[in-house]
C-alpha cells in the first residue's frame, strides 16, 4: 500500500494482512481522487479541508487526503489492531498533528455533540455491515457538514443498500467488486 499523490507520493505504509479487513485498493483510491480533482459535478477542493474518515481501518483514504493538502482528518475505527497500525503510519509520516484518532464505534462518536464542520466524509464499512445507513442518517441529523461538502461511500457492487433517501447521489462508479457513491446532504 502506498500514497498515490501529494507531499508523500510513493511513500509506503503498513496495512493488515487478514481476512477481517479489506484495505481500499490503490486503483480504487486513485479513481476516487481523480473524480474529486477533475469532475465537473464535484465542486469542492481537498486543500485545507476537514475530513471525517469513518470505518477508517489503517487510514488509507485519510492518509492520502493529508498528503494532498487536507487541513485535518478525523479517523474513526473500532479495531484496536487497525488503530495501532494507523497510529504507526501517522508517526512514520510525521503527521500526527494533522489527525484525530478515535478507537470507537462510529455511532458512539457521532452521538457526541460537536461543533466541527467537515467538508469530506468517507464511509468504508465492512461490506456485510448495513448499520452504516443509520450512521449516515445520524450524520445528516447532526449537521456536522459544511455548506460545501461531499460524502463518499465504498460498498460492494452486489450490496442492496438503500441510502438514497438520506443522500443526494451525484456520481456512482464501479471498479471490480467495489461500488463508489459520491453525494451530498440536501
Amino acid at each position: 500500500m502506498r500514497i498515490i499523490s501529494g507531499k508523500f507520493k510513493g511513500k509506503k505504509f503498513q496495512f493488515i494482512r487478514s481476512d477481517l479487513t479489506r484495505p481500499l485498493k490503490d486503483s480504487v483510491k486513485e479513481n476516487i481522487f481523480n473524480i474529486i480533482d477533475h469532475s465537473n459535478i464535484i465542486n469542492i477542493k481537498l486543500v485545507d479541508s476537514f475530513v471525517l474518515d469513518l470505518y477508517s481501518g489503517i487510514g488509507s483514504f485519510g492518509l492520502e487526503c493529508i498528503s494532498r493538502g487536507a487541513k485535518q482528518v478525523t479517523f474513526v475505527e473500532e479495531s484496536r489492531l487497525a488503530i495501532k497500525i494507523l497510529n504507526s503510519n501517522l508517526k512514520s509520516l510525521s503527521i500526527n498533528n494533522k489527525a484525530e484518532v478515535f478507537n470507537k464505534k462510529v455511532e458512539n462518536i457521532l452521538k457526541i455533540k460537536s461543533s466541527k464542520k467537515y467538508n469530506f466524509f468517507f464511509l468504508d464499512p465492512p461490506f456485510a455491515n448495513t448499520d452504516f445507513i443509520n450512521n449516515l442518517k445520524l450524520l445528516k441529523e447532526k449537521k456536522i457538514f459544511s455548506k460545501n461538502h461531499l460524502i463518499i461511500i465504498h460498498r460492494e457492487n452486489e450490496s442492496k443498500d438503500n441510502f438514497e433517501k438520506y443522500l443526494n447521489i451525484k456520481i456512482i462508479k464501479k471498479y471490480g467488486r467495489s461500488e463508489i457513491f459520491f453525494g451530498t446532504f440536501e
